[in-house]
């Protein structure tokens, strides 16, 4: 199925993908008040699975909360949503946009009068920074552009006003030649991507930042949590300052859109060889034999499409 095309849910029902509209006049057209996830589903040998779908309902659930949105429909129902969205679709792999926003009602930033509304739409997606970054890395640079600082936004919250932070670290990085930007945090740390966790690696440790350095706390990054773990490798959350960039051994980013991906060059700096390292290769390699089905599901990630 292309961009564009097939059925979307709206607040309980399926309308086709042309008829998924909401007024210009609705409180997030002009607020950004919205909350959203992205899930991917992977085609295995068993059929079509969704990823953590537990885990990414809560992350949705959780950052509604923050915004005082109450979602009418529980956990299970919405979950269940996204499960037929996927099947009614005939789609074996997928990405998966949840979403949850405030609509019409009338304006003023005061959001509280605006009904919650519910979305979920589905559509075929590759790799998000391309098939030749999973082996060769991708080019990157240290953005201008820096994470909000403390009590200004929550960055727990996966919320789509959030997210005009992200584009301008990503335009930044387009526009100047690179594929990707890293943000610092208000206190000049490492942070993360624009949409996507970071990680180095210094002699044969995985380092990465904890939440308190603006990030949100991703899915993916548990995943590289506990395959570090089970594959004997050290991991720790700190602190990083921006100069360990350029003298890690390796370094990569992990998300659902993103996976494992190596980063190559920060700021035209070679990391370590200038493509992926073998810590990296090893976390990679056995997220995709998870994902693809073709080792066991050990771990309870998967959501079958039945």
């Amino acid at each position: 199925m292309t961009f564009g095309a097939g059925k979307i849910w709206m607040d309980g029902k399926l309308v086709d993908w042309q008829d998924a509209t909401i007024s210009v006049m609705s409180h997030v057209v002009h607020y950004g008040s919205a909350v959203f996830e992205g899930i991917r589903c992977y085609e295995t040998p068993n059929g079509p699975a969704i990823f953590r779908l537990g885990d990414h309902v809560r992350r949705l659930y959780d950052s509604a909360k923050i915004y005082r949105m109450p979602i009418p429909f529980t956990p299970e129902q919405f979950s269940q949503a996204i499960v037929e969205t996927v099947k009614v679709n005939n789609l074996k792999s997928c990405y998966i946009r949840p979403l949850v926003y405030r609509g019409y009602a009338k304006l003023g930033v005061n959001p509280l009068d605006c009904p919650v509304n519910s979305t979920i739409a589905v559509w075929s997606w590759g790799k998000y920074l391309g098939e030749e970054a999973m082996e060769k890395g991708v080019s990157v640079r240290v953005s201008s552009w820096h994470r909000p600082a403390p009590k200004t936004f929550p960055a727990l919250a996966k919320a789509s006003g959030n997210y005009l932070n992200s584009q301008l670290i990503r335009m930044e990085a387009m526009v100047d030649g690179y594929e990707e930007g890293i943000a610092l945090d208000h206190y000049g740390f490492v942070s993360e991507g624009s949409g996507e966790n970071i990680f180095i690696v210094r002699n044969g440790v995985i380092y990465t930042p904890p939440s308190s350095n603006s990030i949100l706390p991703g899915i993916t990054r548990h995943c590289v949590f506990q395959l570090a773990r089970e594959a004997g490798i050290r991991i720790h959350q700190q602190v990083i300052p921006r100069e360990a960039l350029y003298i890690a051994d390796e370094v990569f980013f992990s998300g659902t859109a993103a996976e494992i991906t190596p980063v190559r060059k920060i700021d035209h700096i070679e990391i370590g060889t200038g493509r992926r390292g073998p810590v990296t290769e090893k976390i990679q390699s056995e997220f995709f034999k998870i994902v693809n089905g073709a080792v066991p599901d050990r771990h309870k990630w998967f959501t079958m499409v039945t």
